[in-house]
């Protein structure tokens, strides 16, 4: 199989309502998230984006057309569930659930402002 180094086999693809501009600073914000690819509308709106997280490859685009908006809920492995948090609560997301240990591991849960669920863990 021929794919790009920075792809898995399975990749989460939101398909935001707007404010792409806003989602790279709340993943840059929160998650130190790199840009690998962002290509744009010549109207400069961002038509489709992958950024880099913990290694990991998020993609997403903006609704419109024959594309509506489709929150995602996303699992991200890292050992700083608690920071993690913390700057998405202070970058504008909902708690969903306190960082803890559940018993599989400390975790954690938000909401960001589009809709997306994240949910940090450090496995146990």
């Amino acid at each position: 199989m021929n794919m790009p180094e920075h792809y898995s086999p399975i990749m989460p693809y939101v398909i935001l309502p707007d404010d792409a501009e806003g989602f790279i600073a709340f993943l840059r914000n929160v998650f130190a998230a790199e840009e690998i690819l962002c290509v744009r509308h010549d109207s400069g709106e961002v038509m489709h984006a992958e950024f880099s997280i913990y290694g990991g490859t998020i993609m997403f685009g903006v609704a419109g057309g024959e594309w509506k908006a489709f929150p995602c809920g996303i699992f991200v492995v890292t050992d700083e569930v608690d920071a993690v948090y913390e700057r998405a609560i202070a970058n504008g997301a909902t708690s969903l659930q306190e960082p803890g240990d559940k018993g599989y591991g400390n975790a954690a849960g938000f909401q960001d402002k589009w809709g997306n669920q994240w949910w940090p863990n450090t496995p146990a």
